[in-house]
């Protein structure tokens, strides 16, 4: 673990941008009660009050919290209806059972994992962001649309699958820490949605898929599961098709294979910079392979 203590950690998320309203009182154990009496309304967060710059160097210490391994995350923040708290007696029926199956590198605004999560309401999908401020935006997109989503009738048509209990965001830089998150095959798909194309060759190193780094994403990454490239960065494109290719664990897999697939289709088009290629009327570059078997 880093060496910063708990409150420290809380002060930084809270420096990362203005509480868009008040927070929800957690029920006992993380069930939620009838009674809202005491809950203060979140309201959908505002980009404006969490402005950063668009990139991070990520090769300087962020002071990032991190476990020490996989087994030692406690993911109950996280997914409260999934895991059990570190002081609850005993978990509820249908806890710590699941695991984290799509991981969203470098997810931005949480375009793609508001879009996915009430599409595959039983899958557990995780963002990972290292920006400080906008990691904050999607912590409160998400408490923001689960508190509306749980006061909403059951009979409304407002109402989604899962309620948006299978996603959340963490603060992270995935370059140096992914496996301490996520178990050896864990994952069976993980996305690369518009990254830092780092035009410059000296800045290349720092580029989100690079030979060395395609080793760890193949070692969370299970057989047969899908890494998803998308970039309007056709160089970019190329550097990342090309290291991809050359690894002996990663398959291409034709684009007119996934010509149908509403997860490509929202990876090309739900997140904030995708849109904007959209509005300006630009193109996108698709690259996506499947994980081999492992050798004998």
């Amino acid at each position: 673990m880093s060496k910063r203590t708990h409150d420290q950690v809380e002060a930084t998320e809270m420096e990362a941008g203005p509480s868009t309203g008040i927070s929800l009182t957690p029920s006992t154990n993380g069930v939620n009660t009838p009674d809202h009496a005491n809950v203060g309304l979140l309201q959908i967060p505002q980009k404006r009050f969490y402005r950063q710059r668009a990139h991070a160097n990520v090769f300087v210490d962020h002071e990032l919290d991190y476990p020490k391994s996989p087994s030692a995350m406690d993911w109950s923040f996280h997914y409260p209806q999934y895991f059990s708290y570190p002081d609850q007696a005993e978990p509820l029926p249908g806890q710590n059972i699941k695991k984290v199956e799509w991981a969203d590198v470098g997810c931005g605004f949480g375009g793609l994992l508001m879009a996915l999560a009430p599409m595959f309401p039983d899958t557990l999908m995780l963002g990972m962001e290292i920006r400080t401020s906008v990691t904050k935006y999607v912590t409160d997109r998400i408490a923001a649309t689960r508190q509306s989503q749980s006061l909403l009738p059951s009979e409304s048509s407002e109402k989604k699958p899962g309620e948006y209990q299978n996603v959340s965001v963490i603060r992270a830089n995935a370059m140096k820490h992914i496996t301490n998150f996520f178990d050896k095959g864990q994952l069976s798909k993980i996305f690369f949605l518009f990254p830092d194309p780092h035009f410059k060759n000296r800045k290349q190193k720092a580029r989100i898929i690079t030979p060395g780094l395609l080793a760890e994403y193949a070692y969370v990454l299970r057989p047969g599961g899908i890494l998803y490239t998308v970039t309007d960065v056709k160089d970019l494109h190329d550097w990342m098709a090309h290291h991809l290719n050359n690894h002996p664990l990663f398959i291409p897999i034709p684009n007119l294979d996934l010509e149908d697939d509403p997860i490509l289709e929202a990876a090309r088009t739900s997140t904030e910079e995708g849109k904007k290629v959209e509005r300006n009327k630009g193109d996108k570059w698709v690259a996506c392979f499947r994980r081999a078997e492992n050798p004998e």
